[in-house]
């Protein structure tokens, strides 16, 4: 599988076209952003972290029954994916107050809630991925109805599945953003990442922040934390 041309580059991935026009390879990348690009940085290591993690996860998925984008790694920064349309909406789920969700209704993080919680935000960088409703999505047309019911029913299978995952390794899933994309058919399939950079992870034990936290709010041993998130979920 050969690179003809770059496609894309966002904050934390490269995007190339491949020789297969339903085929594409993601490229991770050690740069880091938080507050919507903001704070800018580099985490040592965490281009290929966060592509081992990712895959990892995606295939843990699928063989419980979620469809996703992944096809192959084919290198420990790169991975072959099926070509997908993303649909602008970032899909939030989150089981414990935390980050933005604590500081918008003022509450202190940690509060584990009896059901979890999910939200969108309209993915837009330009206007600071603004939260919406599904009434909002549909109006903007950014999906159909089919498509966030669909959406919907298998983020919350992703965050059960992930949530019983974790505790097995001692780690509180705290909240998460999940991205999704249509295939050629229209078929709707989990796509982008699942990793550090787009989790919060907590240590089940000592409430330790394991993911980007560390480098939003200057905690110091950034790698540190990627590398030992890493270690307990490809079990190395």
């Amino acid at each position: 599988m050969q690179k003809t041309e770059m496609l894309y580059e966002g904050k934390a991935k490269k995007v190339y076209a491949t020789e297969n026009p339903e085929l594409y390879i993601v490229s991770y990348k050690d740069d880091a952003t938080a507050f919507n690009g903001l704070k800018k940085g580099t985490i040592a290591g965490k281009g290929v972290i966060n592509n081992r993690v990712t895959n990892y996860l995606m295939k843990m998925l699928e063989e419980n029954g979620v469809p996703t984008h992944f096809v192959e790694e084919i290198s420990d920064s790169e991975t072959v994916v099926k070509k997908v349309s993303i649909v602008p909406l970032e899909v939030i789920i989150r089981n414990i107050s935390a980050g933005s969700f604590s500081k918008r209704y003022g509450v202190e993080e940690g509060i584990v809630f009896e059901q979890p919680t999910i939200e969108f935000s309209y993915k837009n960088d330009d206007l600071g991925d603004p939260l919406l409703n599904e009434y909002h999505a549909l109006a903007l047309k950014l999906a159909t109805r089919e498509e966030i019911d669909t959406i919907k029913a298998m983020a919350f299978k992703v965050n059960a599945l992930m949530k019983e995952f974790f505790l097995k390794i001692n780690v509180e899933l705290v909240d998460f953003k999940l991205e999704f994309g249509r295939l050629s058919d229209g078929t709707i399939v989990l796509a982008d990442e699942i990793s550090p950079d787009t989790c919060r992870f907590w240590d089940s034990r000592t409430h330790e922040k394991l993911d980007k936290d560390r480098f939003r709010r200057d905690l110091g041993n950034v790698e540190g934390a990627y590398q030992e998130m890493m270690r307990r979920i490809l079990g190395e």
